[in-house]
């Protein structure tokens, strides 16, 4: 497998979290309605992380994206 195959494939895995994520996000949503103070400071439950892993995993979908056509992200 080539270094190109590699990343192509890190990207696949990050999307497919990343949609499982919103999944998620939409089911807790529409079960118990998230305010601002919830999504911005949340204290417990799926919220806490979230919105860091998340950040976190679409920054490393773009990286890697550049990388896989050799660009640069400005």
């Amino acid at each position: 497998m080539s270094d190109i195959d590699v990343l192509k494939k890190e990207k696949h895995d990050l999307i497919e979290k990343m949609l499982v994520m919103q999944k998620q996000f939409i089911e807790y949503e529409h079960q118990q309605g998230i305010s601002g103070k919830d999504y911005w400071a949340p204290k417990e439950g799926l919220l806490v992380d979230y919105r860091q892993q998340y950040m976190d995993m679409a920054n490393r979908v773009v990286d890697i994206a550049h990388e896989i056509v050799g660009s640069a992200r400005n």
